[in-house]
C-alpha cells in the first residue's frame, strides 16, 4: 500500500482489475507535474511561452515545457489564453462531438468559478449562443467575472446564485455543465495538502451535495438537452454511482463519446445502467485526475415562456456607440447604473429572462459609463473582442506594458502622435487597457482592483 496516499482510496481503486496500483502511486510520488494552457480563438497573439505539444483532445490546448510566471505576461492579462488543467479540456472534445457550435443554444455552467470551463464553453459555442456562468460563492464569483471579462465575448452572463434559483427557468438550457464540488482526490498530485483532507466520510458528504445540486437544476434542462457531469475525484460514489442515480431518478439516457486509444483515457460503465464515463489517471493520460459523463434528457420538460417578456428601450442612442463598438447595429444594449452593456441582439429576450429570476454580477459586455454627453470607456471594452478596430492605440514594449499593469505612469513621449483623449494601449497587437492623454501627462486607467502589486 501507499504510505502517503489514503489506503482506503488505493484499496477501492484496486478492486478494478484494470487498475495499475504501482504505476498510480509512482505517478503521484515521482511523476512530472504538467502545466497547460488553452488559447482564446478570438484573440490572436504571438506567445513567448515554452510550448511542448498540443493537448490531443483539445484543439486550443497546449502543454508547456515549464511553468512560467504568468503574472509577468501581458497577454495573460489580456485574455489571450487561460491556464487550465489538460484533463478538463476534454470537455472541448465532447462539445465538438455534440456539435453544439453548429447553431445558437443556451448553456449553463452551474459551478463555474474560477472560469476555466466557462471560457472553454464560450470558445466552442456559436457566437449567438447564450452562456450563463454561475458561481454559488460570492467571493469566487468576483474572480469568475474577471476571467470572463478577459475572455472578451458579449454573449455571457455571470450570476451568483444557489442552484435552486434555476428552478425558475424551466426547460431553458440546451446544455448544462455541473463540475461538482468533490473530495478532490484527482488533484492529489497538484495539491498535496488535499491528501490529508481526504476521507471516506468526506466522499459520502460530497456525493450527497452533488445529488442536491443536480436535483435543483434538472428542471432547467430542455427536452433533448444535455447534462455534462464532472468531478476531480476517483471515487465511484461521486462518479459512476451518480450517473446511475441520475438515470434512476430522471428521464435521462447516457451518451457515448468516441475517444482515441492513444489518449490514455479509461472508458468506464456504471454498475446499474451501464452509463458511459471517462476517467483520467495521471499514470495513463497526460493530465490530472478527472471524471466526466454525458447524459441527454429524454423526458419532456416544460419550457420558459419568452414570448411574454417585453423589452425596454434604452435611454441612449445607438449612435453613441459608433466608433467604440464594431457594427453597433448587431447588438442589443441596456443601461444599468449609467453603464451601457451590449450583447448580441438575438439574446435580448433570453437575457431579459435571466435578469428577472437571477442575481446577476454582469451581463454582456459593459462598454462604458454614460454621463449624458460624454462616454467613459470601460476596461471591459478594452478587453472586448467587439471593440471598434479604428480606436486609437499605442503599442507598448514589454517593460512599459508591465508598468501599465502595475498602474504606473507611462512616458508621455510614447503618445506624441495621439494629441489628446482616450487611447488603447496594446501589447503584441492585443489591447490591455486604456489611458487618457492630457497633453503634458498620461493618465493610466488600468483598474486598481486587478493591478499587479508585485511584478
Amino acid at each position: 500500500m501507499s504510505n502517503f496516499l489514503p489506503n482506503a482510496l488505493i484499496k477501492r481503486l484496486g478492486n478494478n482489475p484494470k487498475f495499475d496500483q504501482e504505476a498510480f502511486i509512482a505517478a503521484h510520488r515521482d511523476g512530472e507535474k504538467l502545466t497547460s494552457i488553452r488559447l482564446n480563438p478570438n484573440k490572436e497573439a504571438k506567445l513567448s511561452l515554452p510550448l511542448a505539444g498540443q493537448v490531443p483532445w483539445c484543439s486550443y490546448g497546449y502543454y508547456l515545457e515549464e511553468r512560467p510566471q504568468f503574472t509577468l505576461d501581458p497577454l495573460f492579462h489580456a485574455g489571450c489564453y487561460y491556464v487550465q488543467e489538460a484533463s478538463s479540456m476534454f470537455i472541448g472534445h465532447i462539445l465538438n462531438h455534440l456539435k453544439v457550435g453548429d447553431s445558437p443554444i443556451r448553456a449553463l455552467d452551474v459551478c463555474a468559478a474560477p472560469g476555466g470551463k466557462s471560457t472553454l464553453l464560450n470558445s466552442y459555442l456559436d457566437g449567438q449562443s447564450l452562456l450563463v456562468a454561475n458561481e454559488i460563492i460570492k467571493s469566487r464569483s468576483v474572480v469568475l467575472q474577471e476571467n470572463m471579462i478577459r475572455w472578451g465575448a458579449a454573449n455571457v452572463v455571470v450570476s451568483n446564485n444557489d442552484p435552486s434559483a434555476f428552478r425558475r427557468l424551466p426547460g431553458f438550457f440546451d446544455l448544462v455543465l455541473v463540475d461538482a464540488p468533490c473530495s478532490g482526490s484527482g488533484m492529489f498530485r497538484k495539491d498535496e495538502d488535499s491528501i490529508d483532507e481526504w476521507s471516506e466520510a468526506n466522499v459520502k458528504l460530497c456525493s450527497e451535495r452533488q445529488q442536491r445540486i443536480l436535483s435543483e437544476i434538472m428542471g432547467c434542462i430542455s427536452t433533448n438537452g444535455y447534462l455534462l457531469y464532472s468531478t476531480c475525484s476517483y471515487s465511484a460514489e461521486e462518479n459512476e454511482q451518480i450517473l446511475d442515480w441520475l438515470i434512476d431518478t430522471y428521464e435521462l439516457k447516457s451518451v457515448d463519446i468516441p475517444i482515441e486509444e492513444q489518449w490514455g483515457i479509461e472508458r468506464t460503465t456504471s454498475d446499474v445502467h451501464g452509463a458511459h464515463g471517462y476517467r483520467f489517471y495521471p499514470h495513463k493520460a497526460q493530465g490530472e485526475g478527472f471524471f466526466i459523463g454525458v447524459l441527454q434528457m429524454s423526458g419532456i420538460n416544460p419550457s420558459f415562456p419568452l414570448k411574454k417578456l417585453k423589452t425596454e428601450k434604452a435611454p441612449v442612442s445607438r449612435d453613441a456607440l459608433k466608433g467604440w463598438v464594431q457594427d453597433p447595429d448587431q447588438f442589443g444594449y441596456f443601461v444599468h447604473n449609467d453603464n451601457i452593456h451590449i450583447f448580441p441582439k438575438s439574446l435580448e429576450l433570453p437575457i431579459k429572462a435571466v435578469q428577472q429570476v437571477l442575481y446577476l454580477k454582469n451581463a454582456g459586455t459593459m462598454i462604458c459609463k454614460w454621463l449624458g454627453r460624454e462616454l467613459i470607456p470601460s476596461h471591459d471594452l478594452a478587453l472586448s473582442i467587439h471593440q471598434d478596430s479604428d480606436i486609437r492605440s499605442v503599442e507598448l514594449e514589454l517593460d512599459d506594458a508591465q508598468n501599465f499593469l502595475r498602474k504606473e505612469p507611462l512616458p508621455v513621449e510614447l503618445f506624441a502622435d495621439v494629441k489628446k483623449g482616450w487611447c488603447l494601449v496594446t501589447f503584441q497587437g492585443v489591447s490591455i487597457g486604456w489611458v487618457k492623454v492630457l497633453g503634458n501627462r498620461v493618465n493610466n486607467y488600468y483598474p486598481k482592483e486587478v493591478r499587479i502589486a508585485n511584478l
